[in-house]
């Protein structure tokens, strides 16, 4: 992970972690900006001069200030990572999906709950039989049973 305000060339980044005040946390929660978000950097920062950023449809000027407080990973970074099975993924550990194989019910009913290809999950804990996970998705919390997940591929990254 790197701060995107070091960043020195355009592509696709993935927020892992932010590291502002509550406040700004908050404020760049309104925007959408939060753990997990893709954003592409179109011009990365010169100097003291801010970068550019586009975000869902539309360009955003960020200072340095606030990009130095946001930790990102290369897209590229984390689709070129060997996956495994999520349910054998290690309990707080972060992930992205890679695939979601199974049954067609199965996989339309994950993807209304939220696991697309491409987004970033933590397996929080694991129930003390084993089962169900609870993982954490796009800002809440999620439980499945460990079948469901054995059919959910995910590259693990650091966060």
């Amino acid at each position: 992970m790197t701060p995107l305000s070091e960043l020195r060339r355009p592509g696709a980044v993935m927020i892992m972690a932010i590291t502002a005040s509550t406040t700004l946390t908050r404020h760049l929660g309104e925007l959408g900006l939060r753990v997990g978000s893709r954003l592409t950097v179109i011009q990365p920062a010169a100097g003291r001069s801010g970068l550019l950023v586009y975000f869902q449809g539309q360009r955003l000027a960020m200072s340095d200030d606030i990009a130095a407080q946001l930790q990102v990973q290369s897209v590229a970074a984390t689709t070129n990572q060997p996956t495994v099975s999520l349910a054998d993924l290690p309990v707080h550990r972060h992930a992205v999906v890679a695939t979601i194989a199974g049954r067609p019910e199965l996989r339309r009913r994950l993807m209304d709950m939220g696991l697309t290809r491409g987004t970033l999950i933590e397996l929080r804990q694991v129930a003390p039989l084993g089962d169900p996970l609870e993982l954490a998705v796009r800002g809440y919390k999620l439980s499945l049973r460990k079948a469901e997940a054995a059919v959910i591929q995910v590259a693990e990254v650091e966060a």
